[in-house]
């Protein structure tokens, strides 16, 4: 198939409009049309239907575009790597990470190697574990940063010094901002702000079957649109005590009994590396890699 159709039909689709993509890709609009007429004959399924104006993707239309844009990703990716293998001073890496304040290391070690490789470019994609590891499995990432352990059957790791310490992030003129450290049974009568990972990962290993007294309202990955809902008194903040730092508004008390994660570098068993993805992984295991 004809990787530049796959390109036109998710244009489309982003645009909403025939009309649009050809204007964003620089062709006229009934090339287009026959261009995706000529895709659904290809499918054998209609892809999109009017909405007014506008064009929406069917329930055909709506896989397709997630499996194109999976392979134009990985196409991408693979043109890349062809065209820096021959490249001595970088190239691309594409890496997958939680937030912690643990990507220190990553980033001391890349701006050691830059010194060397001026032209490595980084990609930092943020997100839970299962979003990264699923990047990860499709190649598009070279690496994932977790912060729970890997499954040892599919992934190598390198694990990072230090640890992250969970805490309350609220503010300052919160009754519980006056404590020195968190207990559950403090939690107990707020609404709570967390991600749904540390949520099913984290704090079980925190309180057990008694997480069902806890009352959970919000859900996010991101620190900052956190500490923006707790600005707006929607709640207090579950995080990291090394992403919160004390503001005029909020601040941050750790939770007793103490939980932490560790931080972990992840990539496929088996994986082929590009020349600059390679010296990275070199680097991560000389300066991290246990004896």
């Amino acid at each position: 198939m004809d990787m530049n159709l796959l390109r036109n039909f998710v244009e489309i689709a982003r645009e909403g409009s025939m009309t649009g993509a050809a204007e964003a890709l620089h062709i006229s609009q009934p090339t287009l049309s026959v261009q995706m007429k000529n895709l659904e004959k290809e499918f054998g399924k209609q892809l999109f239907r009017k909405q007014g104006r506008n064009i929406i993707l069917t329930e055909e239309g709506f896989l397709l575009r997630k499996r194109a844009e999976d392979i134009l990703d990985i196409m991408d990716k693979t043109y890349a790597e062809f065209q820096e293998m021959n490249l001595l001073d970088g190239g691309d890496v594409r890496i997958g990470c939680a937030e912690s304040y643990l990507i220190k290391h990553l980033s001391n070690t890349i701006k050691t190697l830059r010194q060397d490789y001026p032209r490595l470019y980084y990609h930092i994609t943020s997100g839970g574990t299962d979003v990264v590891l699923e990047r990860l499995d499709r190649g598009i990432l070279d690496f994932a940063i977790l912060v729970e352990p890997p499954n040892l059957t599919r992934y190598n790791y390198i694990e990072l010094p230090g640890c992250d310490t969970w805490g309350l992030v609220m503010p300052k003129t919160h009754p519980l901002a006056q404590k020195a450290a968190i207990c559950f049974d403090d939690l107990i009568d707020y609404e709570l702000i967390v991600s749904e990972q540390s949520l099913k990962a984290d704090f079980p290993r925190w309180c057990g079957d008694r997480i069902d007294q806890l009352n959970f309202t919000g859900f996010t990955n991101l620190f900052y649109n956190g500490t923006v809902f707790v600005k707006s008194g929607l709640g207090l903040l579950l995080t990291f005590e090394h992403l919160a730092t004390d503001t005029e508004e909020l601040c941050f008390r750790p939770l007793t009994p103490v939980l932490e994660n560790k931080m972990y570098v992840v990539w496929k068993k088996y994986q082929v590396f590009t020349p600059i993805a390679e010296v990275l992984l070199n680097a991560l295991q000389k300066n991290f890699a246990k004896k």
